[in-house]
Order: structure tokens, then C-alpha cells, then sequence
């Protein structure tokens, strides 16, 4: 077997596996300027080494599955970001810096990452609002996900499935393209809001509910696993129960913290590593196996939750 699936065998039997923590909102954290409308879709061109770092500092902490940055390279947010010119290096260059931490020297003579998944993240997002049209969307990310398979991707990560039209002119897009695929589903506004204003039957964050989303990916054969992501943290639980009752594949939950202050969403410093995990316990007995982070969760957050996951 090969990593990839070395990694699926573990997750179908049960064992618990640790996904990274966030990358993009990481990289802002560490000093990366902020494109307008293109979040921190350059990092990997712009500061490679910090991006390398960070996938290392993961790696360090035990991570099993390391994501690209590239929530922010689709071609629509890097028109909008004013570099579409950079589409392929940065696409290429984000899964390259993910294999090469891979292939780096732990902090100890005996770590070896070898057996770790590099996943190629892949949003169909937009920071401008201004929105491809799905046929785009496909074309679009039919070029995007064979630029990352080409560049080492083991597998390919839908990140904020928000609703329905998009995750599947999506889906469609990577099936094409001969990778196996995990989806991320997002629950809630950016900022979250309290568990009670969930109903019965969870809404995507723009529509569409989650149950049939989840039908809709799992007809895909590529589809090997579902997650909650970029999903406030008070969210999670319920969402994640709802993704266990209507899929009985690998489950995992890699929430976010966020605040909306002077018109800006904010991530940095919301919630400490210790509330973080303390919602652990909860994840897993909801249905959860594979846990990690996303936006303002990072490498001492990741720690506390790999401890709870012994």
C-alpha cells in the first residue's frame, strides 16, 4: 500500500489521526502580507520558507495530514487578487513546499515523515463576491487540481463546501483529475453563532442542508472521507453528529475561531489551546477519528489536541 492508503486503513479502523492546524491565517500570524481580496494566496511565492515552516511545525507535533496553502490560489480570487498571472507557480509551488517539509528531518535523528498525506486544498471561495459561473468553476478547477497532482499531492481536500451547486460543479471538477478526495463541509456564519440557532436538520453556511450534501458527495467514488471545517467551534459537535449519521465513512473536525472587529474578521488570539481541546472529547464521541485546526487554530493548539489524542 502507499501512504495514501496505508493512512485510509488506519482511519477505517478507527484509529485517530491528526490533521494539521491552519496554514493560511498562520502564515498572516507570522508576518505575510495580506493580498486585497487574495487573503494569503501569495505566501508560498512571497515567503516560501515561512509556509515550509509551518507545515514543519505540524509534522514536529505528530500530524498526520498536511494541507497546501491554497484556500486562496483559485484563478478567480487571483484575478481578483490582481496576480492572475500567478496561478500555476503558486498552485505548484504551495503542494511543492508541502512535500518538501515531508521530506525534511523531524527534530529528532529518528522522525520520519515519509508516512504523512500532502493533501492539495481546494476552495471554490471568493473574497470579492464576484463569482465564476460553475461552468468556470469546473474548468477552473480541473487546471488547478492536475496542477496539484502533478506537483506530489497524494489527495485532494475540498475546503468550505458552502453550498450545494458549487460542491458539486467542484466534485465534478476533481473527479476528473484521479486523486481521492476528502470534502469539508462549513456550518454557520464566520464568526459562529450559539448552538441553539441550529436546527433540526443543519444548514450549509449559504445554503442547502447538510444531510443532503452529504448524500450529493458521497455518490462520488472519489469521496473517501467528510469533514466539518472552517466551522466555529460551538458549532461543531452537532455538526459533526450530523456527518456520522449520514456517512459511515472516516469522519474528521478541523474547527476555526473568528470575530468579526472593525469590519474584519480576525482569528488571531480568540481562543486559547486549552478551550481548543477541551472540545476534543465531545468531537470524538460525536463521531470524529480525524481532528485537526483550521483558521486561528495553530501549532500550540495542535499540541494540546495531540495530547488529547494520545
Amino acid at each position: 500500500m502507499n501512504r495514501y492508503e496505508k493512512l485510509m486503513a488506519r482511519a477505517r479502523a478507527g484509529e485517530l489521526i491528526l490533521i494539521d492546524g491552519a496554514t493560511g491565517s498562520e502564515s498572516l500570524d507570522r508576518g505575510v502580507p495580506e493580498l486585497d481580496n487574495g487573503w494569503s494566496g501569495g505566501a508560498v511565492l512571497t515567503h516560501p520558507e515561512i509556509v515550509r515552516d509551518i507545515h514543519l511545525d505540524y509534522l514536529n507535533i505528530g500530524a498526520d495530514f498536511i494541507a497546501s496553502n491554497t484556500f486562496a490560489t483559485g484563478r478567480n480570487i487571483l484575478i481578483d487578487a490582481g496576480v492572475p498571472g500567478d496561478f500555476e507557480a503558486v498552485n505548484r509551488r504551495a503542494v511543492e513546499l508541502a512535500v518538501e517539509a515531508r521530506s525534511s528531518t523531524g527534530e529528532t535523528t529518528t522522525s520520519s515523515f515519509d508516512h504523512v498525506v500532502v493533501a492539495g486544498g481546494i476552495s471554490n471561495w471568493s473574497f470579492s463576491g464576484d463569482r465564476p459561473t460553475l461552468d468556470e468553476l469546473k474548468a477552473n478547477t480541473v487546471e488547478q487540481a492536475t496542477i496539484m497532482r502533478d506537483a506530489g499531492a497524494d489527495l485532494f481536500s475540498l475546503e468550505m463546501m458552502v453550498d450545494l451547486p458549487r460542491m458539486t460543479a467542484t466534485l465534478d471538477a476533481v473527479s476528473e483529475v484521479g486523486l481521492p478526495v476528502w470534502v469539508g463541509f462549513s456550518i454557520g456564519p464566520e464568526a459562529g453563532h450559539d448552538v441553539s440557532e441550529l436546527g433540526d436538520d443543519i444548514e450549509l453556511r449559504e445554503g442547502g442542508m447538510l444531510s443532503e450534501a452529504i448524500g450529493v458527495a458521497a455518490n462520488y467514488d472519489a469521496v473517501d472521507a467528510m469533514c466539518i471545517m472552517h466551522t466555529d467551534v460551538r458549532l461543531a459537535e452537532r455538526s459533526v453528529a450530523t456527518l456520522s449519521q449520514h456517512w459511515d465513512g472516516p469522519v474528521g473536525v478541523y474547527a476555526h475561531a473568528a470575530a468579526w472587529i472593525d469590519g474584519r474578521v480576525v482569528h488571531h488570539n480568540l481562543i486559547s489551546p486549552e478551550e481548543y481541546a477541551a472540545h476534543v472529547p465531545a468531537w470524538r464521541a460525536a463521531g470524529a477519528s480525524m481532528i485537526g485546526g483550521c483558521c486561528g487554530i495553530g501549532p500550540d493548539h495542535l499540541r494540546r489536541v495531540a495530547a488529547c489524542l494520545g
